[in-house]
């Protein structure tokens, strides 16, 4: 790209501030940003704020959310990595479901009623590409389509149309989105324009509050550098309102100096805390989740990368948590965890895993409908080295139902932004939305999806119940790819019979889904000779 078209695309719509907070680098979006228009503009008046957790590399979301009530065929896929059922950590109300041994924090979140756990999810053809698969949830896109913006960014530009113009406002003087890393996230590109503030890292924020600069190299590309810190020092309005946001905070929470996530997140509340109207902060999970080999220590499968990396996430959310009750401003804040794809059933021989398709997310804040939502992931005897955790719910079905409950956007809306209608899940408690009402969460011992026979050879009737409006049946591999949509359309109550025709197709495990309102099941069906 020439030197022109990269000063256009990247300086007008963003700032980085190379030392901004704490070592973090810090990229805010501007008011003339779409995603900030759209957060803080016309249609929305809040003051809640979103945060995004990111866990690069791929986690393994059966080491982290355990199903107890299946542990004999999870133990059995997994022996040389699975946590014992006795270090398991329970959750109230369930003794179905427990955390890896190192999530500690995540459990008091849980029982303290903070946190949601959303099981297996993903989407219907999963990419494991590392890649590819973080575009596709950063752009919300379907798999096989190429998305160059962010859903968030997008959002920002249905709600503020004529950004760049006429920003900053005296309406929002602030970022309107902050995240803390120093490439630009995709998640907050809009469709012509980038949204969002850099910062580096939390030293380089500390560095910025104090004034003290990297220093220039005596070279071309210093003297380039030294250009563009002159033209962002032309825009210091944006520099100014954070280090006031940052002074007005004297006192914070304990956070542990040797976990990067916890790091980024004490900016997050302090920023919060000093008044900042930023909507929505993207920071990194500390660690790479791609756990192929030494997941786990010989010996002791409670510790090792995995554990390490459960631990520093756990601890780091729920110190946030705790500094956000201390400064009085937990009411106002929610936020999600994700990683680009899960990992495979079984483990294989370096005592680690592969790349795989669903996987947990957890959604944290004292406004969350606290719960875990869907069942456990099927896993059966004797899964093949391939198999996989087929997805019940749709990521994109998270973004929806948080744009909806916690930014009060309207339907309409959500189509034009994320292409498509998706299901809203009971995640936020927001009185000003109106929308969070739910009244269907049927997975809990109703059986709605059945089949017969099973075992079946070509053919098997698929019987499912629905409440009404809305219902989807679909098919899915132990590759966790959707191969088959038996239904896709409006219902009136009742129960209904729809035939699998396998005709064709591999022997072995398949996966009918079933989809209405709120609430899916997964049923496992055996196709034989």
């Amino acid at each position: 790209m020439k030197r022109r078209s990269f000063l256009k695309n990247a300086l007008p719509a963003s700032i980085t501030l190379p030392a901004v907070l704490n070592g973090f680098s810090v990229q805010a979006f501007t008011e003339a940003n779409p995603l900030v228009q759209a957060l803080m503009g016309n249609t929305t008046e809040t003051d809640k704020v979103l945060v995004i957790v990111q866990m690069v590399g791929g986690n393994d979301g059966l080491n982290m959310v355990i199903p107890i009530e299946n542990y004999g065929n999870y133990y059995n896929a997994r022996k040389n990595i699975a946590i014992p059922q006795n270090k398991v950590l329970p959750l109230n109300g369930t003794a179905k479901t427990g955390l890896h041994a190192g999530m500690t924090g995540m459990q008091t979140l849980y029982n303290e009623g903070k946190l949601a756990i959303i099981q297996s999810v993903g989407y219907p053809s999963p990419n494991f590409s590392h890649f590819r698969a973080t575009d596709i949830w950063m752009s919300a896109s379907d798999a096989d389509q190429v998305v160059y913006s962010g859903w968030a960014g997008r959002y920002l530009n249905l709600e503020f149309p004529n950004f760049p113009n006429g920003y900053p406002t005296a309406q929002m003087p602030d970022p309107l989105a902050i995240q803390i890393g120093s490439v630009a996230t995709l998640e907050l590109q809009g469709p012509t324009f980038p949204m969002g503030m850099n910062i580096t890292d939390p030293t380089s924020f500390y560095d910025f509050l104090d004034n003290v600069g990297d220093p220039v190299p005596n070279t071309p590309w210093g003297k380039e550098l030294e250009y563009i810190r002159m033209i962002m020092g032309q825009t210091e309005v944006y520099s100014n309102v954070i280090k006031a946001a940052a002074a007005r905070v004297t006192t914070q929470g304990s956070y542990p100096s040797d976990n990067r996530l916890a790091q980024q997140l004490r900016i997050v509340a302090r920023l919060i805390k000093g008044g900042l109207k930023t909507r929505i902060y993207k920071v990194t999970a500390d660690g790479f989740f791609d756990t192929h080999a030494n997941q786990v220590e010989t010996g002791d499968t409670t510790t090792g990368d995995h554990a390490r990396l459960m631990a520093r996430l756990s601890d780091g959310i729920k110190c946030f948590m705790d500094d956000l009750k201390g400064l009085g401003i937990e009411d106002r804040v929610i936020g999600f965890t994700y990683s680009e794809f899960g990992r495979r059933i079984n483990s294989n021989s370096s005592r680690g895993t592969d790349h795989g398709a669903a996987a947990p997310v957890f959604v944290f804040g004292k406004k969350v409908r606290p719960g875990i939502i869907g069942t456990n992931p099927t896993i059966a005897a004797d899964p093949k080295q391939n198999d996989n955790v087929p997805y019940q719910y749709d990521f994109r079905s998270i973004y929806a139902s948080i744009l909806r409950q916690w930014f009060c956007v309207n339907d309409g809306d959500l189509q034009t932004i994320l292409f498509k209608n998706f299901q809203n899940i009971p995640l936020c408690i927001n009185e000003a939305c109106g929308l969070t009402a739910v009244d269907d969460l049927r997975n809990d011992g109703e059986q709605l999806i059945i089949n017969y026979p099973n075992p079946f050879v070509e053919t098997t009737k698929v019987t499912f119940t629905t409440k009404g409006g809305h219902t989807l049946v679909q098919v899915m591999d132990t590759m966790g790819r959707v191969v088959k949509t038996l239904t896709d359309k409006e219902y009136t109550a009742g129960t209904y019979t729809v035939t699998f025709d396998a005709y064709g197709m591999p022997n072995g495990v398949y996966y009918a889904r079933f989809q209405n309102g709120v609430t899916q099941q997964v049923r496992p069906m055996l196709k034989t000779r």
